[in-house]
């Protein structure tokens, strides 16, 4: 957690001028949640087009996915700045930022899902489904803890980290095919397929389907023990 603090104040510094800029134009939190949602769907829609158009080992679809969520990325960390910053912070906007990140997840899954599944990664593609429904679980067990009283922001797949995870597999996976084409290394005289460069991209994938619902079952036992707390 000290790690990601750090590394979002190094973020926060570089961003900070553009904020300043967004500020001074009269841009809301709200304007930005929502364009920063709109880049996950254009994520998605990159995806979806790859999926359709391009050869299963044409990766180039793959990077530039990645790096659009990269960009939401930015976008959904600028909006809470600007409402800080610039004094608009409002209950609403912390629900309207909530439920949009939900919608944003969704939508990138479902691109990423229907990306894999076209092109045959059926294993891929499960993990995806997993990953989505860690992701959305961390997200409840810690809203459904503070409707109860409980601060629970424990584990280390939080929305961040997620989209880091994935954005930069996509983006560097689509980067190695740009260099070095697809690369396939398989077991000898046997079709086991050890690694190929979509690899780059799936193992994020399979990583955060993990760690998200650890995530999420780290934050059900947190609130067990401060229940068992509250009701002892």
């Amino acid at each position: 957690m000290a790690n990601e603090s750090k590394a979002q104040s190094i973020i926060y510094s570089i961003l900070n001028p553009f904020i300043q800029l967004l500020i001074k134009l009269g841009v809301t939190p709200n304007m930005v949640t929502s364009f920063g949602f709109f880049l996950n769907i254009v994520a998605a829609v990159i995806f979806i087009v790859g999926a359709e158009i391009a050869e299963r080992d044409e990766l180039s679809y793959v990077g530039w996915g990645g790096f659009t969520i990269l960009i939401a990325g930015l976008f959904d960390m600028m909006d809470g700045r600007i409402a800080r910053l610039g004094n608009m912070s409002t209950t609403y906007g912390a629900f309207y930022d909530s439920v949009i990140d939900r919608y944003s997840e969704l939508v990138m899954f479902l691109g990423i899902s229907y990306y894999l599944i076209s092109h045959d990664y059926f294993l891929s593609s499960l993990f995806g489904f997993v990953a989505l429904v860690g992701s959305m679980m961390v997200s409840y067990t810690r809203a459904r803890a503070e409707g109860l009283g409980i601060e629970c922001s424990v584990g280390m797949m939080q929305r961040p980290a997620r989209v880091v995870t994935i954005g930069a597999g996509a983006m560097f996976c689509g980067i190695a095919y740009f260099f070095f084409g697809n690369i396939s290394i398989h077991l000898d005289d046997s079709p086991i397929t050890l690694f190929e460069t979509i690899s780059i991209f799936t193992l994020p994938v399979t990583v955060v389907a993990i760690f998200a619902n650890t995530t999420a079952i780290q934050r059900l036992r947190h609130c067990k023990i401060e229940l068992d707390k509250k009701d002892a």
